[in-house]
């Protein structure tokens, strides 16, 4: 598939926006955050901030971005139309719950359950991202079990990491939230590796046999392209990447968007400081740079069963 940057930023801007929001609500509703309005404001502006910059990105990939608006009206039967919605009701609770943490220093009472209703949609959200692709049959690479837990810990994790950087920053230690994000590198981690391998590894469920019902008379290759020049299908759906490139680009978003902000964030707990910070933050921004990688990775790599009329073998 081709991966277009508007979608690849809406993901992960969103996505780590949403792990900070439920960072907040899941701190507050334990006690776990202090009610610091100097650390609410950046927290929530940083929050918020992604969420509204990942979602109006999402807008420049429609043709008729006026109408965005219909989308929400399928939830009955699209994960798309879910996730739009969810989007749009995370903001309800999220609103009094971020006016009172940042303007009065509050996170306690009815703002603390305001907090845990706008985690627990943060997550919903996020979980309907993941089950938008998942639940895509005709690309193998993405309808799979692996994918809507990676975007959830992917979240989870960048969430935690910025999280700790904020505290960091403020002079707030907590070494739980640097536990929960090292805790989520190492599992994003390893699901990431798990997808890769179902990628590589995995049967194809199409061929050009199956697809043309030719197979009983032999391999089937393609004699003609069916285009003279490139088309829609073949500019949005027949996205080639390189093996050798593809491998550099998996062990660089494993090495910065999960290994290094694993140690970082453990290491954050044996500093402290000014020194704390830094590596607090070098760790948010190395998940951040190692997650863009990963999620154009997971756009160039699928593969559309549509392919296999235009030359692809198997899908």
């Amino acid at each position: 598939m081709h991966p277009s940057a508007s979608v690849i930023i809406f993901t992960v801007l969103s996505g780590t926006g949403y792990g900070i929001l439920f960072m907040l609500g899941y701190g507050a509703a334990i006690r776990l955050l202090p009610p610091d309005r100097v650390f609410g404001l950046a927290a929530f502006g940083l929050s918020l901030g992604f969420i509204t910059i990942g979602l109006l990105s999402s807008l420049l990939h429609l043709g008729r971005p006026e109408r965005a608006w219909r989308a929400t009206s399928q939830w009955r039967s699209s994960w798309l139309s879910r996730e739009g919605l969810l989007a749009i009701l995370t903001y309800i609770p999220a609103a009094p719950f971020a006016a009172a943490w940042a303007l009065f220093g509050v996170n306690t009472g009815f703002f603390a359950l305001c907090g845990a209703i706008a985690a627990l949609l943060a997550a919903a959200t996020v979980f309907a991202t993941g089950r938008i692709y998942s639940t895509l049959k005709p690309i193998r690479q993405w309808n799979s079990a692996w994918v809507t837990p990676a975007y959830l810990v992917i979240a989870l994790m960048s969430g935690a990491l910025w999280v700790n950087a904020l505290l960091q920053l403020r002079g707030l230690s907590r070494p739980t939230v640097a536990g929960i994000a090292a805790a989520a590198a190492l599992v994003a981690m390893a699901l990431k590796i798990g997808y890769w391998r179902f990628v590589d590894h995995g049967r194809a469920r199409s061929t050009a046999e199956s697809a043309t019902g030719l197979g009983g008379l032999g391999r089937v290759r393609l004699l003609e392209a069916p285009h003279t020049q490139e088309n829609f299908l073949l500019r949005e759906m027949g996205y080639r990447v390189a093996r050798k490139h593809a491998w550099r680009l998996r062990r660089i978003s494993l090495s910065f968007g999960f290994f290094v902000p694993f140690i970082l964030a453990g290491l954050t707990v044996a500093v402290v400081g000014r020194l704390a910070a830094g590596v607090a933050l070098t760790a948010a921004i190395c998940a951040l740079i190692g997650t863009l990688i990963e999620r154009w990775l997971f756009f160039a790599e699928a593969k559309h069963t549509v392919t296999l009329y235009y030359g692809e073998e198997r899908t």
